[in-house]
């Protein structure tokens, strides 16, 4: 069994390297990225698109070069399992998701991914053991076509230096910084000096 060229075992020792852990989300993700990637064109530049802010974006990084940094990727937090992968200009693509149907043969995903169970009570031997034995089982699949430019990262822009904090910020923010304009997380910031 393969996830993209990577054997089952090899897939979940990059998922713990690059998660942290064994997420079953995540090894689910897998198998979506894995089957969306089975059909789509060859040789095409595709996008993806993410459904979800949750594993399944990582699924996406380690498995293909769509990344969230260089805008390949983009999360959309409708709160469904999905990845659509698309063809870059015209749209035309394949969105595989967690079939809700589908679950009913698979009770320790199911009431994992239904939140049936908290964390706790979950056999995550058997959760995984029916993730392994269930594989792209668990998913629909569907042809899609999307606009691109609806998704697309917008772009920086012009950079100007906040008159308040003197970073660098984009200045369709405004006159300074968001940070700077109320919108900062930090509660308190202390310098600290570095060598050279």
């Amino acid at each position: 069994m393969n996830i993209c060229t990577y054997s089952y075992e090899e897939y979940l020792q990059l998922v713990k390297s690059f998660h942290g852990n064994l997420a079953p989300g995540l090894i689910i993700g897998g198998f979506i990225v894995d089957l969306a990637l089975k059909h789509l064109p060859e040789g095409e530049f595709f996008d993806a698109l993410c459904e979800t802010p949750v594993c399944l974006p990582d699924a996406v990084q380690i498995l293909t070069p769509c990344t969230i940094g260089n805008g390949w990727l983009t999360i959309l937090d409708f709160g469904r399992f999905a990845v659509t992968m698309y063809e870059k200009k015209g749209g035309q693509g394949v969105r595989v998701y967690l079939d809700a149907k589908k679950l009913e043969n698979w009770p320790e995903i199911r009431d994992w991914y239904l939140k049936r169970k908290k964390k706790h009570e979950q056999n995550l031997d058997l959760l995984l053991a029916q993730i392994k034995e269930a594989g792209h089982g668990l998913l629909g699949i569907q042809r899609v076509r999307l606009d691109p430019e609806k998704i697309r990262r917008e772009k920086l822009g012009p950079v100007g230096l906040c008159p308040v904090c003197g970073e660098p910020y984009p200045v369709r923010d405004g006159e300074r910084c968001r940070n700077c304009g109320g919108e900062s997380p930090y509660t308190e910031i202390a310098v600290v000096e570095t060598a050279g």
